[in-house]
C-alpha cells in the first residue's frame, strides 16, 4: 500500500485549470460551452517573437543553458526594468524560471520557513496559499471589500502583522479582481513594510494590461529601503500571449536570487532554451502588438462590466487592469433549480456549467465566496453569448 505525504494529501489541483479542463472535455463531446475560465490571452503570440524562436531552433540553440537563464535574457529583463520601472538590477539579482508560478514557488521555498507568516490579501490568486503552505509557512488571509476597490487598507495590514510576519504578497493589477494600487497606495504599504521589517513579494505579471490611462508603479521603485525588501515576480505570459512558452522571472536581492537558483538547479534546471530566445525579442522588440491586445481587452471589459451590472442583483467592479471581472452573485444564493439549492459560489458555478453551458471559476477559490471570476480573454462573440446564457439561467432560479 502506498502512503502519500501529508503535503500531497492536503493539496488540491488548481481550480482554474480543472474548470478549463472540464469545459474542454464537454466541448470535445460536441457540447457548445462558453468558457470564461482561462487565464490566458486568446490572441496568438506576436510574429516577431515566433520568428525569434524559429531562428533559435534553426541555429541549434536547443541545448541546456545556465540554470537561471541566459545572460542575453537577463540583460533584456534588466533593460525592461530600467526602461519601464526606473529600477536597476545586476545579472546576479535576476532569475529566469519556467513561468511566473514557478518563480513564486522557488521564492517561497527559498524565503519561508516553518513558523513564518505570509500576509495574502483576498481575493487572491488561487496558488498563493498552497505554495506558502508547501514551504511550511502559514498564509494569513486579510479580506478586502468591493467598496474599497478590493485593496488592502493600511489599518487592515497593520492588524495582520505579528512578530512572525515574513512577507506580504502584493498582486497589482490583481487576478481575480483587476484592482490596482496607485503610487499613494504603495507608499503607505512601503512605509509599513519598512517599519515592520518584512518583505514585499510584488507580482507584476499584468503590469502592461491596464486601462483608462492608469499609471502602473512598482513598489520597488519608491526608494532604496523598500527596493531591498521587495522581490518582483514577473513574466512574459500575459503581456505577450506566451502562456505556453513558460518563462517567468524574479528580481531581488542577490542572496535570495542565489538561493532560488540553487533550488531550481535541483528541480527543473534551466527554462526552455528556445523560449528564452523568444522572450528576449518579446522584451526588447516591438511592443505594437501589446497595445493592440490591450485596446481589444478594454473594449471587452467595458461591454462585460456593463452587461453584468444590468443583471438584477449583480454588482461588478470595473477593473483597472488584467483581463478578469469578479462580479458579486450572492443575491442568488439561497435560490433553487429543480429542487437543488444554490448555497455558494461553487454551487452557482456548477449551475452555470450544467444549465447554461458556461464555465466560470467560483469566488471561494480566490477567498471570496460571494463572487465568480470571469475571464474576458475570449472573443466578443463568446462574451455576448456567455452573458446572455448567464442572464437567462439566473431567471430560472426560484
Amino acid at each position: 500500500m502506498f502512503i502519500l505525504s501529508s503535503r500531497a494529501r492536503g493539496l488540491k489541483p488548481s481550480p482554474t485549470l480543472a474548470i478549463n479542463a472540464k469545459a474542454k472535455s464537454m466541448q470535445a463531446q460536441g457540447i457548445k460551452v462558453v468558457s470564461f475560465g482561462a487565464g490566458e490571452p486568446d490572441f496568438d503570440t506576436p510574429e516577431n517573437i515566433k520568428r525569434a524562436a524559429i531562428k533559435a531552433i534553426q541555429e541549434g540553440f536547443t541545448k541546456y543553458t545556465a540554470v537561471g537563464g541566459i545572460d542575453e535574457l537577463k540583460d533584456a529583463i534588466i533593460q525592461k526594468l530600467k526602461r519601464d520601472n526606473q529600477l536597476t538590477y545586476k545579472r546576479s539579482e535576476v532569475l529566469v524560471s519556467c513561468g511566473g508560478k514557478h518563480s513564486f514557488y522557488n521564492l517561497a521555498q527559498a524565503l519561508f520557513d516553518q513558523g513564518d507568516e505570509v500576509i495574502i490579501p483576498a481575493p487572491y490568486w488561487v496558488s498563493y496559499p498552497p505554495m506558502v503552505l508547501l514551504a511550511g509557512a502559514a498564509p494569513v488571509i486579510i479580506g478586502t471589500r468591493e467598496e474599497d476597490n478590493f485593496k488592502i487598507t493600511p489599518e487592515g495590514l497593520k492588524r495582520a502583522i505579528t512578530p512572525k510576519t515574513k512577507a506580504l504578497v502584493l498582486n497589482s493589477p490583481s487576478n481575480p479582481t483587476g484592482s490596482a494600487y496607485t503610487k499613494k497606495d504603495l507608499e503607505r504599504i512601503a512605509e509599513i513594510a519598512i517599519s515592520s521589517n518584512f518583505f514585499v513579494i510584488s507580482d507584476e505579471i499584468y503590469e502592461k494590461i491596464v486601462y483608462d490611462g492608469f499609471e502602473f508603479r512598482s513598489i520597488a521603485s519608491l526608494g532604496e529601503e523598500i527596493r531591498k525588501r521587495t522581490i518582483i515576480v514577473h513574466g512574459v505570459a500575459k503581456t505577450y500571449a506566451m502562456t505556453g512558452w513558460r518563462i517567468g522571472y524574479t528580481a531581488g536581492s542577490e542572496e535570495i536570487i542565489s538561493a532560488m537558483n540553487n533550488i531550481q538547479s535541483q528541480s527543473t534546471s534551466n527554462p526552455t532554451s528556445i523560449s528564452q530566445k523568444a522572450s528576449v525579442e518579446a522584451l526588447i522588440g516591438s511592443q505594437d502588438e501589446v497595445k493592440k491586445m490591450v485596446s481589444a481587452f478594454a473594449q471587452r471589459r467595458n461591454y462585460i462590466v456593463d452587461r453584468l451590472n444590468e443583471i438584477e442583483g449583480v454588482s461588478c467592479y470595473k477593473p483597472i487592469g488584467a483581463f478578469y471581472v469578479f462580479p458579486n452573485f450572492s443575491h442568488y444564493y439561497g435560490r433553487t433549480y429543480q429542487g437543488k439549492k444554490i448555497n455558494n459560489s461553487t454551487d452557482l458555478a456548477d449551475f452555470f456549467l450544467d444549465v447554461a453551458k458556461v464555465a466560470v471559476v467560483p469566488g471561494v477559490e480566490f477567498g471570496a465566496d460571494p463572487f465568480e471570476r470571469l475571464s474576458y480573454a475570449t472573443s466578443m462573440e463568446d462574451i455576448r453569448e456567455g452573458i446572455d446564457r448567464i442572464e437567462e439561467a439566473l431567471k430560472r432560479l426560484s
